[in-house]
């Protein structure tokens, strides 16, 4: 186990796999639902174009907060909707933090980022002045026994976590909690495993604060949309510093719909032929010869010889995948491919360059 702490962004940190992929390029470098939303849900939205001339109705609001909240057995003030998870980190920015043993309102004192992990996080606490402590595991990338400094009051991790596709047990998890602190968890792939397994997003507890993103499974990227789900006081100061009408109607639409009990079992589905499209892409990497992380995420993480000659071949064969060097965490010859239908081509053409 090492660590490393740092007070400012590394400038990997705002590197993200869209800038890895053009138009046209077959895309496993963005961990997004390939093409378009579905019908239904589009639908659905251009039903809504006429009301763009009018504010978000309070209407609006309630529909999609009494969505989400019926789906993870929450109270309505247990929500918060977010314009896509990446909101909640940059409103954690600058949450006052409220410790436990008094009613006085502090910055951060230190926040725990165990890496390899979205990089998000890092920027914008880092951008924040927040203290930022690198807990940097080791092969296999999970938490058990994981060495969070006691005096970290803010802990961020993934589950599962990105870019390695690690499913943490939530004893894990909760494991990181401690008087004082609170503990974010970024579900932004949740909704991509089999029955949600491992998610706190159903459980009220005081001092965990769970982030989803829709823009996954959904193919909503360029909506941003998403929610958080914590406390009404934690939620209450999160949310303090937005102006009116943070979510347009589009956005209230898109969350009202892709929370509805139809839809879960849609991506419930979806999640499950994913799983079966990941072991089978995971077993190809492995047949090649490479080693590849153990993972359970709708994207997959493994090591090659040369990563950088592999991307420029790859790309050479309109062909995007995920550089990792950006990560704190994980050495130059790892690279993260996302799961696709077409995962052969990926598979055939990262033989040229092996054979």
């Amino acid at each position: 186990m090492r660590s490393r702490t740092g007070a400012g962004a590394r400038a990997g940190a705002r590197y993200h796999g869209d800038q890895a992929a053009s138009p046209g390029m077959l895309d496993f470098a963005v961990n997004v639902r390939p093409g378009a939303p579905p019908v239904w849900l589009t639908d659905r939205l251009a039903a809504r174009l006429p009301d763009l001339g009018r504010y978000p109705s309070e209407a609006d609001q309630c529909r999609a907060v009494e969505a989400v909240a019926a789906r993870h057995g929450r109270s309505a003030d247990e929500v918060a909707l977010l314009a896509g998870g990446a909101e909640g980190f940059a409103l954690l920015a600058g949450l006052r933090h409220v410790h436990a043993r008094s009613a006085s309102a502090t910055r951060w004192k230190l926040a725990a980022l165990p890496a390899p992990s979205f990089t998000e996080p890092e920027a914008v606490l880092a951008a924040a002045g927040v203290p930022i402590h690198h807990v940097v595991l080791a092969p296999p990338f999970t938490l058990a026994g994981a060495s969070v400094p006691d005096k970290a009051d803010l802990v961020v991790v993934g589950n599962p976590t990105n870019p390695t596709g690690v499913l943490h047990r939530r004893a894990d998890i909760l494991a990181l909690r401690r008087p004082g602190r609170l503990v974010v968890v970024d579900e932004a792939f949740a909704d991509g495993i089999p029955g949600e397994a491992e998610s706190l997003a159903g459980e009220p507890l005081p001092d965990v604060l769970v982030l989803r993103s829709l823009t996954k499974t959904w193919s909503l990227a360029g909506l941003r949309v998403g929610y958080a789900l914590g406390t009404p006081e934690v939620l209450a100061r999160l949310t303090a510093p937005r102006p009116h009408w943070p979510l347009g109607t589009l956005q209230l639409e898109a969350i009202a719909a892709a929370n509805s009990p139809e839809a879960v079992a849609e991506a419930d589905a979806a999640a499950r032929r994913l799983a079966e499209q990941r072991a089978e892409l995971a077993g190809a990497l492995g047949d090649l010869g490479l080693d590849v992380v153990a993972g359970s995420a709708p994207f997959v993480l493994f090591t090659v010889p040369d990563a950088e000659l592999m991307r420029k071949h790859l790309a050479s064969k309109n062909i995007a995948v995920r550089r990792c060097d950006t990560f704190v965490g994980l050495p130059g010859n790892y690279l993260r491919a996302a799961v696709r239908p077409e995962w052969p081509a990926l598979i055939d053409a990262m033989t040229e360059v092996l054979q």
